[in-house]
């Protein structure tokens, strides 16, 4: 696999102090928990692709995305070969209140989760770091 990475983004929405987190049903980061996301489509831009596929994986319309943080995540199979390479761009999203999560697309099951309920969850390193920024921030 070439080096070059491919452009993904995600989204986080936060209400009470809990993250909306989908348990992805495929690679990367499968049978893992994860803030909603995926690869980019040709000519998207990081951030309407984070619109796009939170409302895929979540049913919901979000909105308002700001940037928070970019990632470059790199996958290595055990005798080191590079898998997968992306610049994932992350996204803090608005929605309405009232929306009800549904989990849809590749995301196998959906709920929300306390940073306490994240850290002992299967979750990539930077989504448990986000969710920690994000909460110190509050405090």
């Amino acid at each position: 696999m070439t080096s070059t990475p491919r452009p993904a983004s995600s989204a986080i929405l936060e209400r009470d102090g809990r993250f909306l987190l989908v348990l992805r049903r495929n690679p990367p980061s499968a049978d893992m928990y994860a803030f909603p996301g995926g690869r980019a489509e040709d000519g998207e831009t990081p951030s309407e692709t984070a619109l796009r596929e939170f409302r895929e994986e979540t049913g919901i319309t979000a909105r308002n995305p700001r940037l928070y943080e970019t990632y470059d995540l790199r996958s290595h199979a055990a005798d080191g070969r590079l898998v997968s390479h992306f610049v994932l761009s992350v996204f803090l999203v608005d929605a309405d209140d009232d929306a009800i999560a549904e989990a849809a697309d590749d995301a196998a099951a959906i709920g929300w989760y306390s940073l306490e309920e994240i850290r002992v969850l299967p979750v990539p390193a930077s989504v448990l770091e986000c969710a920690e920024r994000l909460t110190a921030a509050r405090v």
